[in-house]
């Protein structure tokens, strides 16, 4: 059984430029991502066994979609009463999470009833001031964050107690 999800990979010069981002928060308890680990996950699909591995690769090779530009908008967390995720953003990775979707509901998985294409940049255990927490991220000032996205990737997740390590299992290009 192998933990996978689906994700674009961030390119190195914006992993410096979220890097400056995440140094920007305030103190906290809990765990930035490393710049290694830092993706936009199109789909999780959890722990699937290695026939479903194989037919999940089939299903995405057969998908025919356009490269695109994405560009990160915003800077937030998604409860701001129970902050545990702060995020960055990024627009125009809606449509390829459809087609995705699609795809693998042929073989079984469910569709997503919403998605937010966004990066995680840190989980957060506890915050002293939640308040002041959240006053901070808004005041943060998003740099240029503007890549191409040319191809996605199926990851499987083994996880570690220094954290998650992500291994490719497929990928497959945008034309």
């Amino acid at each position: 059984m192998a933990r996978t999800f689906i994700s674009i990979d961030i390119p190195e010069n914006i992993k410096k430029e979220i890097k400056k981002i995440q140094d920007s928060l305030l103190d906290f308890k809990g765990k930035k991502t490393e710049p290694e680990n830092l993706h936009l996950t199109l789909k999780f699909l959890g722990e699937i066994n290695d026939k479903k591995v194989e037919s999940v690769k089939e299903k995405l090779k057969s998908i025919r979609f356009n490269k695109f530009e994405t560009e990160a908008v915003s800077l937030g967390v998604f409860s701001e009463n129970f902050i545990r995720i702060v995020w960055i953003h990024l627009i125009n990775c809606e449509e390829l999470q459809k087609e995705i979707d699609n795809k693998l509901s042929e073989v079984g998985f469910a569709q997503e009833d919403r998605f937010m294409g966004h990066l995680t940049i840190a989980r957060i255990k506890h915050t002293e001031n939640k308040a002041e927490f959240l006053e901070n991220i808004k005041r943060i000032k998003l740099p240029k964050i503007k890549f191409s996205v040319d191809k996605f990737r199926l990851k499987s997740s083994i996880l570690t107690s220094e954290g998650p390590v992500y291994k490719t299992l497929g990928e497959y290009k945008l034309t």
